[in-house]
């Protein structure tokens, strides 16, 4: 609430080069593949850092070099391992949270519980119908707590 010795600014109707831009980002599509983009970003960073934590099996008995050498491989492995499952996952929850949004026609938490179970369950549904169910569970109940954090939706 501004106080009453300020006074309120004056509305401002978007310029229509903001209108285009919000326009391709409603794209389900171009979202799809920018949350693709960035879950692979987050995917190597997240993989260096837990690829440099891992200590190689014999580092008593290897040289610096070695070590580094090592400690090098596991981090781009980890990187290449982890950016490709972030990638998807990003791309996955993205592209149904659109979906859900533009046939419900609300922009809205169920969405977002939605796209974590359709995320869950089809990232884990190799491993059987039991951890497809535990999948789904799981990623709607933490796309809960994640909504609740950042409370985007009023």
């Amino acid at each position: 609430m501004a106080s009453s010795s300020e006074p309120e600014p004056p509305l401002r109707l978007p310029s229509p080069d903001e209108i285009r831009a919000q326009d391709i980002f409603n794209n389900c599509a171009v979202r799809t593949v920018v949350s693709g983009v960035m879950g692979g970003g987050m995917g190597i960073f997240m993989g260096m850092l837990f690829g440099a934590l891992e200590n190689p099996i014999h580092s008593e008995t290897m040289t610096a070099r070695q070590q580094f050498v090592s400690a090098a491989r596991t981090m781009g492995t980890k990187s290449g391992q982890m950016a490709k499952t972030f990638a998807v996952m990003g791309a996955i929850f993205a592209g149904t949270e659109c979906v859900f949004e533009k046939a419900r026609a609300k922009h809205d938490a169920t969405n977002t519980v939605l796209a974590g179970c359709a995320t869950g369950g089809s990232m884990s549904a190799r491993a059987g119908p039991q951890a497809a169910c535990l999948g789904c569970a799981g990623f709607a109940a933490f796309s809960v707590v994640i909504e609740k954090i950042f409370d985007r939706h009023n």
